[in-house]
């Protein structure tokens, strides 16, 4: 095991790897990272599963039978990618018997239902039945619509990772939406124990948006915030998560499990950054980091935990959005525009997808 990462996971940051491949999972790779690397879940989308499909033959022979049985895309990229994700699960099942919370593979619903809330919640509940594992998480984008369909699917019983979250304001109406969805599951009697929730709040893109209007205003206040908002933003957002968890709302809800913050996009952009940088400043105990594996690398080698570097910045935090408004930055449009722009990349990154299972599709049908 490696100390570095066993340290962080002793902190309390559950370390889930942010990748998937069948390869992974037919070397032993991924129980190896479990073993060796404290990793406790993984996340997964089009972008990484495009990525498994183009690089592997590994994928071969179950396109071979989808193609000979009549399959079309659609039909083939729902076979291939629940079936990587239900053996991640059976991958992790230990891990989630030992700590309900963790052990997680998350798979996401087509971009394209990101402004759809009921395909959304329809989606959620086939990949739900289709995986049939309880360590499943499934990904829902935090659009204005996704809000409606993370109730949906929580008062289902459906485990939700949350994404594609920026701002507060955004992040508050996502934990509201998971404890009406508890509320519901509740009056319908369903056990809430068995109900999990992550809700993954955006680091890098914020400081990689905010440090391009910094570098254009060009003064040395400006210089002197490049890299500060990210870590502000998603610090002010642990403190609302601390105020509603703590809640009498929440309180009321017997047997309910706090929907965790989990901070994503975690790979720094800029090269003049420590690339342990969303990492080593964003530990506290009860939250998720999911990482792309250069970034997990990066830390087992000279990443530090030098305690809670979260609890008790608000403040801090709040003062840096302030002194980024000082100088000209309008952050609630940065905020805006980076939600706008994360749902035209999962529709790009689908569209990568079912590009590259089209063509794989044409050369085992030859």
């Amino acid at each position: 095991m490696n100390d570095r990462l066993q340290k962080l996971s002793e902190a309390g940051v559950s370390v889930w790897l942010d990748d998937l491949s069948r390869e992974r999972l037919e070397t032993g790779n991924l129980a190896e990272l479990v073993r060796e690397r404290s990793v406790v879940g993984v996340t997964t989308n089009p972008t990484i599963f495009a990525s498994a499909l183009a690089d592997g033959e590994r994928y071969t022979d179950q396109m071979r039978d989808l193609v000979a049985a009549g399959a079309g895309v659609d039909k083939v990229i729902h076979e291939l990618t629940t079936a990587d994700v239900r053996t991640a699960c059976d991958v992790l099942a230990k891990v989630h018997a030992g700590a309900p919370q963790d052990g997680r593979v998350s798979i996401e619903v087509e971009p394209g239902l990101a402004m759809d809330a009921e395909g959304t919640a329809v989606q959620a509940k086939e990949l739900w039945t289709a995986i049939d594992r309880p360590n499943l998480m499934v990904k829902i984008p935090a659009t204005v619509p996704g809000l409606t369909a993370i109730t949906a699917a929580i008062a289902e019983g459906i485990s939700v990772n949350v994404t594609l979250i920026f701002s507060l304001e955004r992040y508050r109406a996502v934990m509201d939406a998971y404890l009406n969805g508890l509320e519901q599951a509740a009056a319908k009697g369903i056990d809430l124990s068995g109900i999990h929730s992550v809700a993954s709040f955006f680091v890098s893109r914020v400081d990689a948006e905010v440090d391009k209007r910094l570098d254009a205003i060009g003064t040395e206040a400006a210089a002197a915030l490049r890299g500060k908002a990210a870590l502000a933003n998603a610090r002010i957002a642990h403190a609302a998560h601390r105020e509603v968890f703590a809640s009498e709302r929440f309180s009321a809800l017997a047997n309910a499990n706090v929907q965790r913050p989990l901070w994503a996009s975690t790979g720094v952009k800029d090269p003049a950054y420590p690339d342990t940088l969303y990492v080593s400043d964003l530990v506290v105990a009860g939250c998720v980091n999911t990482m792309p594996e250069k970034t997990m690398e990066a830390f087992a080698d000279h990443g530090k935990v030098t305690g809670d570097t979260v609890t008790g910045r608000a403040d801090e935090a709040a003062q840096v959005l302030a002194s980024l408004a000082e100088v000209g930055i309008d952050f609630d449009e940065v905020l805006a525009l980076l939600e706008r722009e994360g749902v035209e990349k999962f529709v790009v990154s689908w569209d990568e997808l079912v590009a590259t299972v089209t063509e794989q599709m044409a050369v085992v049908g030859a």
